[in-house]
């Protein structure tokens, strides 16, 4: 089992910034992806940013160049660091661990998540 524990998010100016962390506990060595994913209102949750272990991010095109995601195996946690805020980035942001362990196959693990509000 894993646990993911989200901290950060709030309510933030258009052209802002924010940062959002997420660490994992438990079976930490079984997780092979993070990531993180956000669901608006109204609307179907969608995918943000992956970062697997030992590889590259990979970014939805809709925050390309403004949303980084630094992953930090030593501590295992990782970051979304979220910069130019739009209020189309209004959402409830999850963080999202895919693990593989034998006796589980593998599994999907979510954060809590949480609020993230760009308004004047």
């Amino acid at each position: 089992q894993v646990q993911l524990v989200e901290s950060g998010g709030g309510l933030v100016q258009p052209g802002g910034s924010l940062r959002l962390s997420c660490a994992a506990s438990g079976n930490i060595f079984s997780i092979y992806t993070m990531g993180w994913y956000r669901q608006a209102p109204g609307k179907q949750r969608e995918w943000v940013a992956t970062i697997p272990r030992g590889g590259s991010p990979n970014y939805a095109d809709t925050v390309k160049g403004r949303f980084t995601t630094p992953r930090d195996n030593a501590k295992n946690t990782v970051t979304l660091q979220m910069n130019s805020l739009k209020p189309d980035d209004t959402a409830v942001y999850y963080c999202n661990a895919q693990a593989w362990d034998s006796d589980n196959g593998s599994s999907d693990y979510w954060g809590q998540g949480t609020q993230v509000t760009v308004s004047s």
